[in-house]
């Protein structure tokens, strides 16, 4: 067994979830504030009449009777309309706290998922290499709905438990020390208890949330990765995985939940002794003690403080019983914090991309879309700004990589490719392939050497404008729930339907999307599911058609298409690639002998490279690669 999680600095996690609110919300807590006061002195008022009520009316009413004196009520109902006034006050006070609650509650979770989703977008693919998705979903769901109950239940309920134990404390004072005293012996004891309770379950209660997590992150691998379940008849084994996920969160849940569950019945039972032994006790001081004696207390004064006792235990049982959210609410707002603190995606670029039109030989940037892009360049030492075309012009300079510091995965990798030519890559699974493509568009950063586009440092170009300025057609196709149209927009949001239509066409996509029930209408959801693999692939293309830019990086796009789509889309490929930088993986040497040049890549480094040609001359690696393939 490892170390038991542990939530760290509860106090300053406590502090950032109200700054939170106080940011958006802070007229609607103070009004809060003032309406749960208003409640509570209501409510004290109506129990101090309680006194006023047995001995300012109903004693000498009673004695007037049996003295066969008249009875006169006209001050009791009046008091009573007081009192009634004063409760609906405290009605109103209430209702509208729990209204301005829900706006506060629901606004500041709204805030936190804008925060949260808008920071997972700048997070770098590295996070997501490293964390399940089930697992983050989990913090957008489970965490937040943690918080949810602690902001419109517990702090509201622990404000009106203080503002009550110090109004009823003041007020049980004033009535009788001695009893003030006995009350609070009991409220020692079940401070006592709650401290147990708290020191034996908030451990567990962190381990709850990270194994719930846990648990949803398997769950979302098992339904993406369902038919490969099958396939391999893994059901019995996944069964038996989830049922050790489910079982530790049982475990976890049950220990965090052990405690806090009989820490209500225990501080409630303490609760009714106290009660007891005050009206033991003060029975003996009103009935026993001299009126005239400064311990003795009225029936009145009695009837007013055994209210008061109750209304005394009751916020300390609240809270304990608030207790299991509010540390399920800290452990979950630590995991959201966690995700608000990661480091975002580091982008120290300066130049970037901008329309630009010929003038008199020289580029200028302009506001309309020319066509023509170039790369913006100021230069801080001097003071100017220089327009460079973009033209697609990429060169690696001695890359050293590695997606950790103590393991390298590409060595010394040195290749240039000019504006308009079509560069290879091959080589064996694990090779460095798909890596390489990476760093072009910085999805990881190298360790050693430089990239250079257009002759400019990739570090100085901005990532979003470096990244503007590629097509990537990725091995694994995603589509978003959406239409046909709206799936190959996606490339270039501001593209016309004709532009979308042409694009499709240019892929060789036109013919089986006007074959759907709607056309390029057609509804899109689960990733495409109900288009072939193929026919996704073919959407991808057309949406980095769309994007028409300079340089194309085409990782295995035609690996999920069978030999007669492959030759469809091989002449829409070819009008796509015409004129631009394109760097090729593929596992079907066929689809790359036409390239400017193979790379032939083993264990990340460039072992061969030369034309197809040259390449089959040397019968090296690429020709045992190309023979062993025609054979197959």
């Amino acid at each position: 067994m490892g170390p038991k999680p542990k939530l760290d600095h509860p106090e300053r996690i406590l502090a950032r979830v109200f700054s939170y609110v106080f940011k958006s919300y802070l007229l609607h807590v103070i009004i809060v504030a003032v309406c749960i006061v208003t409640n509570v002195l209501c409510s004290i008022r109506g129990t101090l009449f309680l006194r006023t009520l047995i001995d300012g009316y109903i004693d000498p009413m009673l004695k007037a009777s049996l003295a066969g004196e008249e009875v006169v009520y006209d001050g009791l109902l009046q008091a009573i309309f007081t009192v009634a006034g004063f409760y609906l006050i405290g009605v109103i006070a209430n209702y509208l706290q729990g209204r301005l609650m829900i706006n506060v509650c629901q606004g500041t979770l709204n805030n936190l998922r804008k925060e949260l989703f808008s920071k997972m977008q700048r997070l770098p693919i590295r996070y997501f290499d490293t964390h399940a998705h089930g697992d983050i979903m989990s913090i957008y769901t489970n965490d937040i709905d943690t918080l949810r109950q602690m902001i419109s239940q517990s702090m509201p309920q622990i404000l009106n438990s203080a503002i009550t134990i110090v109004s009823v404390f003041i007020s049980m004072i004033i009535l009788s020390p001695v009893l003030t005293g006995v009350t609070i012996f009991m409220v020692v004891l079940m401070l006592f208890a709650t401290g147990k309770a708290a020191g034996g379950s908030s451990r567990y209660f962190v381990k709850q949330q990270k194994e719930l997590g846990a648990l949803n992150g398997f769950i979302e691998e098992m339904m993406e990765g369902q038919k490969v379940v099958k396939v391999f008849n893994h059901e019995e084994i996944n069964i038996k995985k989830f049922d050790e996920l489910n079982e530790n969160l049982c475990e976890s849940s049950r220990k965090a939940n052990q405690y806090v569950n009989i820490l209500g019945p225990i501080n409630a039972q303490l609760g009714n002794l106290s009660f007891v032994l005050c009206a033991v006790v003060g029975g003996i001081l009103a009935l026993a003690l001299d009126p005239a004696s400064a311990l003795s207390i009225t029936v009145g004064d009695l009837a007013s403080f055994l209210t008061f006792n109750k209304s005394f235990n009751m916020p300390i049982n609240q809270v304990s019983q608030q207790f299991n959210a509010i540390v399920m609410a800290l452990a979950g707002a630590d995991r959201i914090f966690k995700l608000l603190d990661e480091e975002p995606e580091p982008d120290e670029g300066y130049v970037t991309l901008v329309n630009a039109k010929e003038e008199k030989g020289k580029l200028a940037e302009t506001e309309e879309r020319t066509g023509l892009w170039a790369w913006k360049h100021y230069h801080k030492a001097d003071d100017t700004t220089t327009y460079v075309k973009l033209q697609g012009d990429v060169v690696f300079d001695g890359v050293d990589f590695g997606y950790t510091e103590e393991k390298t995965v590409l060595h010394d990798i040195k290749l240039f490719a000019k504006p308009g030519q079509k560069i290879a890559f091959v080589g064996s699974t694990g090779a460095g392939k798909t890596t390489i493509t990476n760093l072009i568009n910085r999805f990881y950063d190298i360790q050693d050497g430089k990239i250079r586009y257009d002759g400019i440092n990739i570090n100085k170009i901005k990532k979003d404008d470096l990244r503007h300025s590629l097509g990537i057609v990725l091995q694994e196709t995603h589509l978003f729930t959406g239409t046909v149209r709206e799936n190959i927009r996606y490339g270039r949001l501001e593209a016309t339907d004709e532009e979308v239509e042409a694009a499709a066409k240019l892929a060789n996509a036109h013919g089986f999307i006007s074959r759907l029930p709607e056309g390029y209408d057609t509804e899109l959801t689960g990733d495409g599911a109900s288009l072939s693999q193929g026919q996704r692939q073919l959407l991808s293309i057309a949406r980095a058609a769309i994007a028409d830019p300079p340089v194309l990086i085409l990782d295995e796009a035609t690996s999920s298409i069978d030999t007669r789509t492959e030759k469809l889309v091989q002449e829409g490929m070819d009008r796509l690639m015409k004129g631009r930088t394109t760097f090729v993986i593929a596992h079907r040497l066929s689809t790359v002998r036409n390239s400017d040049c193979i790379m032939v890549l083993e264990a990340g480094r460039i072992i061969e490279r030369g034309s197809h040609e040259e390449l089959m001359e040397e019968k090296g690696k690429y020709y045992h690669l190309y023979t062993g393939l025609q054979g197959a």
